[in-house]
């Protein structure tokens, strides 16, 4: 993926990247998760949520020290926001940091981070005014740049996984890290604001993937049922199975425009987390449905991994909870729908594309 330089695509060439937009990134996801979700998933954490992040609220400075060898894929970088206590809760986290002369002094647990037990550079998101943690203000939390050779830093593998079992998924700890305060990214005081940017980016990716579930879904069911012969004719002659594959072949157009939306307004640089959210939200949940009656449309030979389609149902579960659990999707867009939610202005957007100039 590095030699091809997908994991700088959408970052632009003076940073080390291929210098494509953000409608490319969505074509890689949905590409690879047509083969495998992992693939997507390395994306999703390298890119979208680390690396896009770095781009828009970090120095120069950080930049260069961190971003370029990210999107060159020297480096492999995660984003460090679960904990075992606190998931959609994200003001329930326990991790802390301390200012100490020039360093802040880091401690906490990041639970179920994909990457989490590999990559060499970490978002860590965490309390750094303990006061405002008191009462859940938002306002008290920070993000910081951490680096595995970091004194302090010790990291391991969950297993026993129902999917995604490619990949490695872990969780890290950070007992009396020494960071320097160069290593806050954007001001303190915004890490949520950070995390919740962070996680717009990382939805568009979720979103543009399981649209490429849906795919491959409906591609081996339409393989399946033109080769498979009952009663002396193909399947694909059955009107329920017609049925299965008329329905994963309007989710699939449906969701591949409503990821299509979400990365136009990014190049534009226009609002897209309520997009996003739809999108993400739309794409995953019928990727689960799509991916079942996947199975349904092989009979017994989809319940075997002699077949895909087991895989592809056991991968897209993890992205229906991951980065805004269906719940709190179809919650935001009521909101956003009922005039209850707004997309605020921010102090830090995503740069809009612009395209390299020709020599």
């Amino acid at each position: 993926m590095a030699e091809l330089g997908l994991l700088g695509v959408c970052i632009p060439d003076q940073y080390g990247g291929a210098g494509f937009d953000y409608i490319s990134l969505g074509l890689v996801c949905e590409e690879l998760e047509a083969c495998d979700t992992f693939l997507r998933v390395a994306m999703s954490v390298h890119v979208g949520l680390n690396s896009l992040s770095i781009y828009s609220w970090g120095t120069e400075e950080q930049k260069q020290k961190y971003l370029v060898p990210q999107a060159k894929g020297e480096k492999i970088a995660t984003f460090g926001l679960t904990e075992p206590n606190a998931g959609s809760d994200v003001v329930g986290m326990r991790s802390h940091a301390k200012l100490d002369g020039e360093d802040w002094i880091l401690n906490g647990e990041k639970m179920w981070i994909s990457l989490g037990d590999v990559a060499d550079h970490f978002l860590f998101f965490c309390w750094t005014d303990l006061e405002k943690q008191k009462v859940r203000d938002h306002t008290g939390m920070s993000c910081f740049i951490v680096e595995r050779s970091m004194k302090g830093f010790s990291s391991g593998t969950l297993h026993g996984k129902l999917g995604i079992r490619a990949g490695n998924t872990g969780y890290f700890s950070l007992q009396d890290v020494r960071v320097p305060k160069e290593n806050m990214l954007g001001q303190e005081g915004e890490g949520f604001k950070i995390a919740m940017f962070s996680l717009e980016n990382g939805r568009y990716t979720v979103a543009s993937g399981a649209t490429g579930v849906i795919r491959a879904s409906r591609d081996a069911s339409v393989a399946y049922a033109n080769t498979r012969e009952v009663q002396g004719q193909t399947i694909a002659n059955f009107q329920l199975v017609k049925q299965k594959i008329a329905n994963m072949e309007a989710d699939y157009q449906m969701a591949h425009l409503l990821w299509l939306k979400c990365g136009y307004l990014k190049n534009e640089g226009l609002p897209s987390a309520r997009a996003a959210s739809l999108a993400k939200w739309q794409a995953t949940i019928r990727s689960e449905t799509a991916a079942s009656m996947a199975i349904e449309v092989h009979g017994a030979n989809g319940y075997t991994n002699d077949y895909p389609v087991e895989r592809y149902l056991r991968n897209c579960k993890a992205a229906v909870i991951y980065e805004g659990t269906r719940d709190i999707h179809t919650l935001m867009q009521a909101d956003w729908a009922l005039g209850m939610k707004k997309e605020k202005a921010a102090r830090v957007i995503l740069p809009p594309y612009k395209a390299a100039a020709s020599a």
